[in-house]
């Protein structure tokens, strides 16, 4: 499946401010609880927009090159986790991040034999659910699972757009500041 060119995508709104109100997924933004960077409030409102806005998509996460998680949908690693969150595989963020990152690496073996070039995205529909992988940058992937009857053109399109603009802001800093932060939340 081919996607829209993410350098089309249109610039991100700002993000809000710290004392931003709670989520309609009942959390409060990780990046006010935590004090973080601009960047990195940004990255939380994409991320938080991207599960909001798109239908289908139950969880989100953002893995680091080396596998670690930086980035979820999931109020349990960004604030307090509501009792009605959707639940991902196994019901947590660090499953979905793991399984991200060995299909991202399994990926990019198989791209390597096969002389494919970097992979751009993957897609995987099972029976009860969808797996989307996406490279973000320096290797970073953005990793979606969804219903199975969501309409995988319209999630790999909103991937698309989260990559335009949250790749050239994930800079070795940020992805230390967001992996700290989620250590700090624990």
């Amino acid at each position: 499946m081919r996607t829209p060119s993410s350098s089309a995508a249109p610039a991100a709104p700002a993000a809000p401010a710290a004392s931003a109100a709670p989520t309609a997924s009942g959390g409060t933004p990780g990046a006010a609880r935590y004090g973080l960077s601009r960047e990195a409030r940004n990255l939380h409102w994409l991320l938080t927009n991207l599960v909001e806005e798109v239908p289908g998509i139950l969880s989100v996460a953002v893995v680091s090159s080396d596998g670690l998680l930086l980035l979820s949908s999931d109020p349990g690693q960004n604030a307090e986790r509501p009792a009605e969150a959707p639940k991902g595989p196994r019901g947590s963020s660090a499953d979905l991040a793991t399984i991200v990152s060995g299909l991202g690496s399994l990926t990019v073996g198989a791209a390597k034999l096969m002389d494919g070039g970097p992979v751009k995205q993957t897609m995987v529909a099972m029976e009860e659910g969808s797996l989307f992988v996406m490279t973000v940058s320096d290797g970073s992937l953005l990793g979606v699972h969804a219903t199975p009857d969501c309409d995988m053109s319209v999630v790999a399109y909103h991937m698309a757009l989260f990559v335009g603009r949250a790749g050239h802001v994930l800079t070795p800093e940020l992805r230390s500041e967001l992996r700290q932060s989620l250590e700090d939340a624990r």
